[in-house]
């Protein structure tokens, strides 16, 4: 049914485009900014939930004041702020730990405890990524990452990033994420329209897709996601739906469609899932984060323009990691936001 309907709503895009474009934004930002709030009936569950906001990173903007004498000591000590610039990609394992690509530094950013520890090395020690899109944790304390303008993966091992992507040159690789049942990492190369899956080696297995509208097929792909059963979920960008494969690369379901009203799609970016299945999908143009059933039927959505705690500018990257906590690269306001699904 929701393949059915993303199809459909494909085909109205293509021969005239969606009617619900007519809807203002604004009525859409009210209402996700209402909802942020609101409960949330997951799927298969008797009990609601609710999304929290618990914290941001960098510290608030509160605690970002110092006196004139506090920030002539750090200069003084040679201390550097936490700052951030453009944060893209985000993979963690707590509130305290992870693994931030900051796209406007060009710099990987290692937080723990708070506190962030730049990576730029590659070969050398100052040479920094232009393009940093997606991240990945691999098998054991692997990590993964992409970077589009190089054209390349690299894996980060002590605090280095080295290439992993041999003898293949990619086309603009985007998302990225690591398949637990293969053994294996799947990359969108957004310019070529499809998705490569390599082996632990750096090897490639195949290639999956080319441009199209069908299922199976992408439209400037970028974001992925691979949950604990082995589907992998696919941002389909410019078909403005989420495509979700089996572990073989075959077509399951999509969801999604082009306009304004709660459900579609403007400019999805991050997507992920929770250990309910429910699918979370970032939305740069409307600055929320939509939440579907593992259906892809519209659930709700939290959010709205704005600097504040739950407010976005532009989200980009998306992760949920296995307690419940949701972690959202705020891009044009320079951070990191967390949140957490409860219970009611």
């Amino acid at each position: 049914m929701a393949g059915r309907a993303c199809q459909d709503a494909m085909d109205s895009y293509n021969t005239g485009g969606s009617k619900l474009m007519k809807i203002g934004l604004g009525i859409l930002f009210l209402m996700a900014g209402l909802l942020l709030r609101a409960q949330l009936p997951l799927a298969g569950e008797k009990d609601t939930y609710t999304v929290r906001w618990i914290s941001e990173y960098p510290a608030g903007r509160k605690e970002q004041k110092k006196s004139l004498g506090q920030q002539m000591s750090a200069v003084v000590l040679g201390k550097k702020p936490n700052t951030l610039v453009k944060p893209f990609g985000i993979v963690g394992s707590s509130p305290t730990e992870f693994w931030i690509l900051d796209q406007g530094s060009g710099s990987i950013i290692h937080v723990s405890d708070g506190n962030g520890k730049e990576i730029r090395s590659m070969q050398r020690s100052k040479q920094l990524f232009p393009s940093l899109v997606g991240i990945c944790a691999g098998a054991g304390q692997e990590l993964y990452f992409t970077d589009s303008k190089l054209n390349l993966v690299y894996r980060i091992d002590r605090d280095k990033a080295f290439r992993f992507t041999k003898n293949h040159v990619l086309s603009q690789p985007t998302g990225i994420a690591y398949h637990p049942l293969t053994d294996q990492l799947w990359v969108t190369e957004t310019a070529a329209h499809s998705i490569s899956v390599f082996n632990r080696d750096g090897t490639l297995w195949r290639t999956i897709g080319h441009r199209g509208t069908a299922y199976g097929n992408f439209n400037f792909p970028t974001f992925l996601w691979i949950d604990a059963d082995g589907k992998v979920y696919v941002v389909d960008s410019m078909n403005f739906r989420i495509q979700v494969l089996n572990s073989e690369g075959e077509f399951i379901r999509c969801f999604g469609a082009h306009g304004d009203a709660s459900g579609h799609l403007a400019r999805p970016k991050g997507v992920a899932t929770d250990r309910f299945g429910n699918i979370y999908v970032a939305d740069a143009l409307f600055h929320v984060v939509q939440i579907f059933d593992p259906e892809g039927n519209f659930l709700y959505s939290f959010g709205s323009q704005g600097q504040g705690e739950g407010e976005f500018w532009m989200p980009a990257g998306i992760f949920v990691d296995d307690k419940d906590h949701i972690y959202v690269t705020d891009s044009y306001n320079s951070r990191i936001q967390i949140f957490k699904l409860e219970k009611r």
